[in-house]
This record gives C-alpha cells, structure tokens and sequence, in this order.
C-alpha cells in the first residue's frame, strides 16, 4: 500500500507545532478534512512557509505517519489575498470556514462542499468596496448567503417558506407596517403567529381540562410547548426566502411582493438568527461570530444606507 498521496485542499486552521512546524486542518476535495503537519513552515527560508497560510488552496503531496501526516510538497493554486484587507471579508470568511469545519467529514471526498466554499470565499474576495457602512452590508449579505448554503449542503438548513405548525406557504406581507413572523429554533425554521397563537390557546384549553380529569396527565413536550426565539419583519423574511438562490440578486423586480430595500440592521438580525440555529443543530459554538459583532459595530456607526436585492 502506498505511503503518499496527494490532493487538493484549502488550509481552514493553523496551529503552531513543536519549534518551527505548522499543524493544518486541511479541506481537501479527495478525502475531507485532513490533519497534516506542513515541517519547518514556521521558518522563514521555510519552501512550505507560503503555502501555510489559512485560505491557500494548494496541491499536495502528503506522506502518511503513524499518528500524522507529512506534507512534502505544496503548489499553490490560490491564495485568496484579498481576504485578510478588509476586517469584514476576514471575519466573514474565517466564519464560513469554522462552519465548514462543523460539517465537513473525514476519509471520503468532499468535492461539492469544497467547490461552494471556495465560490462564497471568492464572492467575498471580490466585494467591491465603496462605503464603509455599505461594505459591511454586503459583507453581510454574502456571509449570511453562504451561511444558508452550507447548511443546505449539510442537511440542516432552517424552513424558510412554510409554516412549521400548518405547513402553509408563508410570503411577506410589505402593505402592513408592523407584520411579523415567529422564527423557532428548535422547531426548524418559520412560523406564522397567528396559527401559533390558536394553536398555544387550544393546547392550553386542553390542559386546563385535563388537569381536572382524574388520572389524566398532560406530556409538556410537543409543538405546544413550540418556542419563538425570533419575530422577523417583512424584510427580513424576504431575506431568508432569498437565500436559497445560487446568487443574491441585485434587483428582484418591479413586483411589490418582490423588490425590497434591506438595511444593514436588517442582514445583522438574519446572522443572529442563523448563528443561533447553527449552533443549536450542531452543538457547538461558532467563535468567529465575536469577530463579525466587531466589525458590524464599528460600521453601524457611519451614515445610514440601504442595499437593494
């Protein structure tokens, strides 16, 4: 059986190894997440030293060890500079990677889900920027859009079109100001507040009854029980709705029920929401997340702007 290897990937983490070498979490599209020592790539005459680098995605040529792996050779095929000038783009893409990481599996190939990272990673990489403030909402828009796709590659994307409790199709209702929809975390995704209200009073009735009936109990869990973490106005549902599509248009038409303006306020509610669902559904903490609060913060407070979708 042969000892080498060699494939394609795109360094997702780095850690300091021994004196002078360098730990990767490599995605790879041959056989997933990897773990590979890259020697002396702390050094500064060190030939690994420049494909090292978080985002370089590089052909590899790897030797196998007993408990880790040896890179022996690294070509780079891109690097994705452009990432680390801009605070946002940085952030954004470091988020991404730490959901990749959460979902990715080892020892088979993981082509799809290396190909939609490297497309939302060079979306970033290729923002425009113009505005601090209108950076930032862009910025958003394309985290927030990979967010949704990597969950939908993964299995776990949130119900965003239908009601959890009826099933029915739910669509923005932009003639009254102060409509709104419930967002259920642990119910997976939209919930109208209406069929939720009838549904809490029913199910309350029923308890209320049930507590006077000899021998009956009532199970506390159950969509009863159904908690909305979120209440998400017009816009911001029309966002999610959105975020299934390969691209996020520029433009969705003169339609009413279609053309829409969302504010930055807006695409930071949508981040939460996902953040939050994310991390439910898979049990862990996204870190990177801090970084983004950061950023959003220090640009909400330039002059207000809106982006058009």
């Amino acid at each position: 059986m042969s000892r080498t290897y060699n494939v394609v990937g795109i360094n997702l983490k780095a850690m300091a190894l021994g004196e002078s070498d360098r730990l990767l979490t490599i995605l790879t599209r041959e056989q997933g997440l990897i773990r590979a020592v890259a020697p002396g790539a702390r050094k500064p005459r060190s030939k690994l030293r420049g494909n090292s680098g978080l985002f370089f995605v590089n052909q590899l040529f790897i030797a196998k060890g007993r408990s880790l792996d040896k890179i022996t050779q690294a070509e780079t095929i891109k690097s994705y500079s452009g990432l680390s000038q801009n605070l946002g783009k940085l952030a954004a893409s470091q988020y991404l990677a730490e959901l990749v990481l959460a979902i990715a599996l080892s020892e088979q190939p993981q082509e799809e889900l290396f190909l939609l990272l490297n497309e939302h990673l060079n979306r970033l990489e290729q923002l425009q920027t113009s505005s601090e403030r209108q950076t930032c909402i862009l910025v958003m828009a394309c985290l927030v859009h990979g967010i949704f796709h990597l969950l939908a590659l993964g299995g776990v994307a949130p119900q965003v079109q239908f009601c959890h409790l009826t099933q029915r199709l739910i669509e923005p209702n932009f003639n009254q100001l102060q409509w709104q929809v419930g967002f259920s975390i642990a119910g997976g995704g939209i919930v109208s507040l209406s069929d939720w209200y009838q549904h809490s009073q029913k199910t309350d009735s029923f308890a209320k009854v049930a507590e006077h009936s000899e021998g009956y109990s009532v199970d506390p869990v159950g969509q009863s029980d159904l908690r909305i973490n979120f209440r998400l106005n017009s816009t911001q549902l029309a966002i999610l709705q959105t975020l299934a599509q390969p691209q996020l248009k520029d433009d969705l038409g003169s339609d009413s029920k279609q053309s829409w303006t969302a504010e930055l306020s807006d695409w930071i509610v949508i981040e939460q929401v996902l953040r939050q669902y994310t991390e439910y559904h898979l049990g862990r903490k996204i870190r990177s997340a801090s970084l983004i609060e950061t950023y959003t913060q220090q640009s909400d407070q330039f002059p207000q702007t809106v982006s058009k979708l």
